[in-house]
């Protein structure tokens, strides 16, 4: 992820975060911390992604991204999400002619260079976790979670010698990362997430900020 991106994403957060505390300061003046500390929860928020790609290419997706999950225990649970990129990544590809068969100069070998502008789409990434939680005070707790990460990514390249280039498709591996979350009234919650996914053919890291609503039993 660029310098200027992780700037302008943490100052969004920084100022999402703000606003949401601030709106919900009337409704928790009289919240000690949540009543109930198991049951299930869902969420919804931004995910930022920088994708490495094996074959050449290092770009920038944004997302929407969708959670459910179940407190089985105060300190574990299971969790799920999905995120859908809202717009494509823009990457410089530096490959080899070689690994697409390609000969983009029309040279008669597969030795030289293939370079291009190009894009990446993420389609879909869905992931499945277990979550283990340690609260630090009533109403902020910090977290790591594991699992499996299963993901349709598409790049689209343009070589110099004019040709078009699509390589990605569906891709899995397993993923990790760690949050904080601030619980806003009893049953809201403000949570940071930062996700390490290790696939076969790319890996990527996530940045994301989501508003949580959980309902205790």
């Amino acid at each position: 992820m660029s310098l200027n991106k992780s700037k302008l994403f943490l100052s969004t957060l920084a100022l999402g975060a703000s606003s949401i505390v601030l709106s919900s300061t009337a409704s928790a003046q009289n919240y000690n911390g949540p009543e109930e500390t198991t049951g299930p929860y869902f969420s919804g928020g931004y995910n930022n992604f920088d994708f490495d790609e094996e074959l050449g290419g290092d770009a920038n997706v944004s997302a929407i991204t969708a959670r459910a999950g179940w407190q089985l225990h105060p300190n574990f649970g299971v969790e799920t999400d999905a995120s859908f990129g809202i717009d494509d990544g823009e990457f410089d590809f530096d490959g080899d002619e070689d690994d697409f068969d390609l000969d983009d100069n029309e040279d008669s070998d597969f030795d030289d260079v293939l370079s291009g502008p190009g894009d990446l789409g993420l389609d879909y990434l869905i992931g499945f976790y277990g979550r283990a939680t340690l609260p630090l005070s009533d109403r902020f707790d910090v977290s790591a979670r594991a699992g499996y990460a299963f993901a349709e990514i598409d790049s689209t390249v343009t070589t110099i010698g004019g040709n078009e280039l699509v390589f990605g498709g569906s891709d899995d591996g397993f993923a990790m990362g760690a949050s904080a979350t601030y619980d806003l009234t009893e049953s809201m919650a403000l949570r940071a997430d930062y996700t390490h996914y290790e696939f076969d053919t790319s890996n990527a890291e996530s940045l994301g900020l989501n508003l949580e609503f959980k309902f205790g039993v």
